[in-house]
């Protein structure tokens, strides 16, 4: 509780990061912020044109299939990729005053997450333009999936960011395991699939990615239109804070030499 009250009596210091990193990742390009939707809509494109004309997925309505799952999936990628190498990109910062280190991973995952948020309005529109309609019951569990993936995003990172301060090579491995982990996540397939051609044993195992439960709760709600399963809930509730509690603790363990690596 110590450790939290430090971090939120520097809420001023991650808010101004937060618009600091929103204003300028895409400063200097021709459509600017519109590529928080552009970047997401022109992966569905590829995805759909794959798996709906060359490699026949089956799925009914495939592209609201995938993008509801799409973009949480971006938001997590990018919590792995880029919250890796939030500590080391203010190394400067670091040296010459004292925050609590936690700040710079906070702020990049929180201006990924409103990103992420900015870009479900383009989800909404897409669900309500064509046809398929939303369940006003269901979207009360969203914000709930939301927070949950936004603390397993920040645990992630606060792992990530601290390891790749002495294993630099790291912040390069991670874009191979973002890649593989997502082919290992059913976002571009269902989890019926899966049910289907893996033996028991292996299911288990297969289940034991945190963000498979997110997944499937994404697509409970806005796909399917119904409730998240409580167990898929509760199992994506506990991963979220473990994965958390795992990243802070060995953020605060590894903090100490961080000066001397930068």
């Amino acid at each position: 509780m110590k450790r939290f009250k430090e971090i939120y009596d520097y809420r001023q210091m991650i808010f101004s990061l937060v618009r600091k990193e929103l204003r300028g990742r895409y400063k200097g390009s021709v459509l600017g912020f519109f590529w928080t939707f552009l970047n997401p809509l022109l992966q569905l494109l590829v995805y759909t044109m794959v798996f709906s004309t060359i490699m026949r997925s089956g799925i009914e309505d495939y592209y609201l299939f995938l993008f509801v799952a799409l973009v949480p999936w971006i938001f997590f990628s990018s919590c792995v990729t880029g919250g890796a190498t939030s500590i080391m990109n203010s190394g400067d910062m670091i040296k010459k005053i004292y925050f609590p280190r936690e700040v710079m991973p906070i702020a990049y995952v929180t201006s990924a997450f409103v990103n992420m948020i900015l870009t479900f309005v383009v989800v909404f529109a897409v669900l309500i333009v064509s046809g398929y309609g939303m369940n006003a019951r269901a979207l009360l569990y969203l914000p709930i999936i939301m927070i949950v993936e936004y603390l397993l995003g920040l645990g992630i990172a606060l792992l990530t960011s601290a390891l790749t301060v002495f294993f630099r090579d790291l912040a390069y491995i991670l874009g191979i395991v973002a890649m593989a982990w997502q082919f290992l996540t059913p976002v571009m397939y269902s989890q019926e699939m899966v049910e289907e051609a893996l033996p028991a044993g292996m299911l288990k195992i297969w289940n034991m990615n945190p963000m498979t439960p997110m997944i499937n709760a994404y697509r409970d709600i806005l796909y399917y239109k119904t409730t998240p399963q409580l167990s898929t809930l509760a199992v994506a509730v506990v991963l979220g804070i473990v994965i958390l509690v795992i990243g802070e603790i060995v953020f605060v363990k590894l903090q100490r030499g961080f000066a001397e690596e930068l």
